[in-house]
C-alpha cells in the first residue's frame, strides 16, 4: 500500500491522539494531544480541509492555555494547591498509603508504613483532591521525610516545587528550620534536587544518600 504524504501526516496525528488518551500524568496527556491538535492541524492544510483546521486549532489553544497552568502552577494562575495535616493513625491515610504502596516503592523501595501514631503526616491537594501524602518525624527543628509521594496524573505538574517553596509556611509553622531526606533511587535523588534539596556531606557506606534542605 503506498500512502502519500498527507495520509502519513494523518496516521501520525491519529497515533499523537490515541496515545495521549493513554496516558495517566495530567501534563503528557495534554503535551501528546498538542502534538496531535498540531499535527492534524497540518494535515487538514494539505488536504485543504478547513473544518479540520479550525477544530484542531481550538483544540491545541486549549491544550497551551492548560498546559501553561500546569507549568505555572498555584492559584493565581487556576490551579488550588494545598497542604493540611492529617492524623497519622487516620484510617484514610493507612488505606490511601496502602493502595498506592507499590508505586511508591518504585521511587522509595525502603518506605513502610507507620504504626505509631506519632509520625508527621501531610495530604496534598490538588483542586481540594487528595493528589498526594507527606510522612516523616520531627527531630528538633528538623523534620525527617519517610515519604514524599504524588499521585501519577500530578507527576508532572509544580506539586513538589511548589510545596518546597511557597507551600513551605507549613513547615515554618511548625517550628521547621530544615527538612532531612534520604534519596533511596535515582529517580528519587533526580526529584529531590530539582525541587531544591542538596545532598549533604553526611554519607556511610552502603546507605541512601541523605539530602537536606533549609526553609
Amino acid at each position: 500500500m503506498n500512502l502519500s504524504g498527507p495520509e502519513l501526516i494523518g496516521y501520525l496525528a491519529s497515533a499523537l491522539v490515541v496515545t495521549a488518551l493513554t496516558m495517566t500524568s495530567v501534563v503528557r496527556l495534554r503535551m501528546f494531544s498538542l502534538a496531535g491538535s498540531i499535527t492534524f492541524g497540518i494535515y487538514g492544510t494539505l488536504i485543504g480541509s478547513p473544518p479540520i483546521i479550525i477544530t484542531n486549532t481550538a483544540i491545541a489553544i486549549i491544550n497551551i492555555w492548560f498546559l501553561r497552568k500546569e507549568f505555572a502552577g498555584g492559584s493565581e494562575h487556576g490551579i488550588d494547591l494545598g497542604v493540611s495535616h492529617i492524623r497519622a493513625d487516620s484510617p484514610f491515610l493507612h488505606d490511601f498509603v496502602a493502595f498506592h504502596l507499590d508505586d511508591i516503592h518504585r521511587f522509595q523501595p525502603n518506605f513502610t508504613i507507620p504504626q505509631g501514631g506519632d509520625a508527621v503526616t501531610l495530604l496534598l491537594t490538588r483542586d481540594g483532591l487528595p493528589a498526594g501524602m507527606v510522612i516523616g518525624r520531627r527531630i528538633g527543628t528538623t523534620l525527617k521525610i519517610d515519604l514524599d509521594y504524588v499521585l501519577s496524573p500530578y507527576r508532572d505538574s509544580r506539586l513538589g516545587r511548589w510545596l518546597y517553596s511557597e507551600g513551605s509556611d507549613v513547615f515554618r509553622a511548625d517550628g521547621y528550620t530544615t527538612l532531612s531526606t534520604s534519596g533511596s533511587s535515582e529517580t528519587h535523588r533526580k526529584y529531590l534536587e530539582s525541587v531544591g534539596f542538596k545532598p549533604t556531606s553526611e554519607q556511610s557506606a552502603g546507605a541512601p544518600d541523605i539530602f537536606q534542605l533549609q526553609i
